[in-house]
This record gives C-alpha cells, structure tokens and sequence, in this order.
C-alpha cells in the first residue's frame, strides 16, 4: 500500500491585500512554543525572577509620587496618586516592554528565518503576547493597592479586557511597522528608548486627561494610548466617567495604524531572509 506524504506548498503572494491570516491558526503551536520560549529567557538567570514584573512598575510609581504629586502637586482626578499613578503605569510598561518586543523581533530570530517557512507575523505576536503574564504579575499589586486605599471596583471593570486588547493591538499596530523597518535600518531599534521616553510624557500617565485644555482636546486623543490609560482608570478605580471621545479617537488610530501596518508587514517580509 502507498501511503502518500502530506505536500505542504508555499506560493508567492498574489496581490497587496493578499495577507493569508489563517496561516497563524495552522502555525498555532509554534506560536505557542515561541511565546514559553520568550518567557524562559526574560527570567532565566534572574535573582529575583518574575518579580520584576512588579518591581519595575512599583519604583517608577514611587518617584513619580514624589515628584510629581507631592512637590509638583499635580491633579489626580480626586484619587490617591499612589494608586492613579500606578493605575496609568501598568498598561503604560505593558504597552512600552511589548513594543519592545516587538520591534526586535524579527532581526532577534534572523536564525529562523533564514532556515525554515513559517509566517513571519508570529514574531511579532509573539512580542506582545508574552508580555500579558507580566501584567497579570503587576495587577495583583494594584489590586492590593485599591484595597490598601479603600476603592472599590465597578460595574467598569467588565470593560478591562477592551482596553488591555487596545493596548495590546497598539503596540502591534505600531510594532508591525517599526519591525520591518528595524530590519533594513537598524537605526530605528535605537530610537525606541528616545521615542518610548518622549510617548509616556505624551501621554496621561503622570497626569489626567482633564488637564489638557479643551482646544488641545482632539489633536491629544490622537494618541492612542491617551484612551487605554483613560480607560484603565475609569475601569479599575471608578473615576467619573471618561472622555469617550478621546478613546473613540485613539481606537480608530490604532485600528488605521493595525491595517496599515499589517500590509506594510507582510509586503516587507519577503526580504527578510535575505537582508536580516
């Protein structure tokens, strides 16, 4: 009897819009593996482990209260600014360590890519993904914090998955362009640090939203970040109620820069091989 061995054929793309997505669910347990993969390295030889998951966004909250709400003494929307500080830090580090990821993903695997067919966009995701467990690790402190403080949470936190999702597609949105242009200029991994540093002051992390004057209003919520940081707020500490239209705004960023940026991506890719 012939028992015929399953052909596995790889054709070029037939046209710009010719992403072929569903390659990512057949590559499934690659990504899987890519994603424990990731996690092993970060902690591996580390003292102190995945503790640092908290440490990072603990100490930045703990200067910011020192700088900027007891001598700057900046508005905090009527909440401890321990707690407001750090509610805009932890999606803030998530999104910040996932572009990270991110952007050097591709020229991180380049051994991969020149040896063996798989879908590129999997680097990519790969980078963000990972990075949920060290959110979750942080959240636990936050919880702790609202309990410390007294805040109760709300009907509002149903709404958490949204916003963590929109910060999640904003560093892939904006990953998927600066990672293939990593590959052929590797002048833009070392911007990241500049360009993340000057996005956080960009964004209302250290300060509430309502500060930002009303004019300003609308150029500000092109940000995207400016919704997902509004939003976690208003989600986990119960706040009045958000500039909806801010994080209308900053969701139909994210969705154009996404689009976008997964063409750019997968139109790049074709060259990676051969210029990582």
């Amino acid at each position: 009897m012939n028992l015929t061995e399953p052909t596995v054929v790889i054709e070029a793309r037939k046209g710009l819009f010719d992403l072929n997505l569903k390659a990512i669910w057949q590559y499934r347990e690659l990504l899987y593996f890519l994603i424990w993969r990731d996690l092993k390295v970060r902690y591996k030889q580390t003292l102190i482990g995945v503790a640092w998951a908290v440490l990072q966004p603990l100490m930045t909250m703990l200067i910011f209260t020192v700088i900027f709400g007891m001598f700057a003494r900046i508005p905090s929307d009527g909440l401890p600014y321990p707690v407001f500080a750090y509610a805009g830090l932890l999606p803030w580090t998530y999104f910040s360590g996932s572009l990270n990821r991110v952007i050097n993903s591709v020229i991180g695997d380049a051994h991969l890519i020149s040896k063996v067919y798989f879908p590129r966009l999997i680097l990519p995701l790969c980078g963000t993904v990972s990075g949920l467990i060290d959110f979750a690790i942080a959240f636990v402190l936050l919880l702790g914090m609202m309990v410390w403080y007294g805040i109760s949470p709300t009907w509002g936190l149903l709404a958490l998955p949204i916003f963590l999702f929109l910060a999640l597609m904003t560093a892939l949105a904006v990953g998927l362009w600066l990672s293939a242009l990593n590959v052929r200029y590797r002048d833009v991994g070392y911007t990241t640090g500049f360009l993340l540093q000057f996005w956080m002051y960009a964004s209302p992390v250290v300060y509430p939203v309502s500060v930002v004057p009303e004019k300003w209003r609308l150029l500000y919520s092109l940000n995207p970040m400016a919704g997902v940081i509004e939003g976690f707020r208003w989600a986990l500490l119960g706040k009045e109620s958000p500039d909806f239209g801010v994080m209308a705004m900053s969701a139909t960023v994210v969705l154009t820069l996404f689009l976008g940026g997964l063409v750019f991506f997968k139109n790049m890719e074709r060259t990676f091989a051969d210029v990582v």
